[in-house]
């Protein structure tokens, strides 16, 4: 009795069923057998992968996925899984740097988005070169409407595409690692972080309940000792990330989190430290200033 397998259906059946998987799914699948291969490697299914699970990738002003340079599988490659942390030391000074930026932005409540938008930024000029690194996709002058949500319950996705390479990388931890208080406003700040090359590329989130609105989205780098990262250093860790490894796995979430600890606990650290030390050269400086005063004072009653 001849035996019967999947590839054996109609290739209109299998390519249906193909656009039902998700993304890990189908990328599974392709590995099957040379038939599934090239079924799954249909653009416009992994295009409408790709738009359902980041809305803010076909945004009115911007369409990332409508740059020739840019593949939805390889998009989806990059984009879905975490970038390893041990991938940006691997930036050199003869590295080639993203000319432009595309900040694809979505925030989510219960797994649902309330917010998409997609951010360009251009990287080629010294100011942006020598200047800290910031990206806002939300400023205060113009929040986001998001009534009856829980703070605690949000998702961010941060990708940062270079439209020109096809590269990208989602540089957020899907899930809050921190979510504090302003001391002064009482606005929720939700802190969504992933640490690259020793630095911190931190997403904050800032909600007003009270106003029922997101009023701050943005995306700032910091080094170990918590000074603010260049736009030139920035860059080279982001094209780094984006040239390096992915790792996949339900727990690099818990990683991400983990790795963020570390790193605010390192910081805390060397700031303990630094302080120490400037106490004990002004405790040396106080003791020679003291001992070159009564020196003097010697010297002037002994003549």
């Amino acid at each position: 009795m001849p035996t019967t397998t999947v590839e054996d259906l109609p290739a209109d059946v299998l390519a249906c069923a193909l656009r039902r998987l998700d993304g890990p799914s189908l990328a599974a699948a392709s590995c099957a057998t040379a038939g599934l291969r090239a079924l799954a490697a249909d653009p416009d299914t992994w295009r409408a992968l790709c738009l359902a699970q980041w809305p803010s990738l076909d945004t009115h002003q911007h369409s990332i996925l409508g740059s020739a340079a840019v593949s939805p599988q390889r998009l989806f490659a990059d984009a879905f899984p975490f970038p390893s942390d041990e991938a940006a030391p691997a930036a050199s000074s003869d590295q080639h740097l993203p000319g432009e930026l595309i900040s694809a932005v979505d925030v989510y409540h219960k797994g649902a988005p309330i917010f998409s938008r997609a951010v360009e930024t251009s990287t080629s000029s010294s100011w942006f070169l020598t200047s800290p690194f910031r990206v806002d996709a939300v400023d205060c002058k113009n929040p986001a409407p998001a009534a009856s949500i829980s703070p605690a319950e949000l998702e961010l996705s941060w990708i940062v595409a270079d439209p020109r390479s096809g590269r990208a990388v989602n540089v957020s931890s899907r899930r809050a690692v921190a979510v504090d208080r302003h001391w002064y406003t009482g606005e929720t700040l939700v802190r969504f972080a992933v640490v690259l090359g020793g630095c911190k590329f931190e997403a904050t989130v800032t909600c007003s309940e009270e106003a029922g609105c997101l009023r701050e989205v943005s995306l700032t780098v910091e080094d170990a000792d918590g000074a603010a990262a260049s736009g030139e250093c920035s860059l080279r860790l982001l094209a780094a990330a984006m040239a390096g490894p992915r790792k996949g796995g339900e727990k690099e979430g818990e990683q991400a989190k983990r790795r963020y600890d570390e790193f605010v606990s390192s910081k805390r650290g060397r700031k303990e430290s630094k302080a120490r030390r400037e106490v004990l050269v002004d405790l040396c400086c106080s003791a020679v200033s003291a001992v070159a005063v009564l020196s003097f004072i010697a010297s002037v009653m002994l003549r």
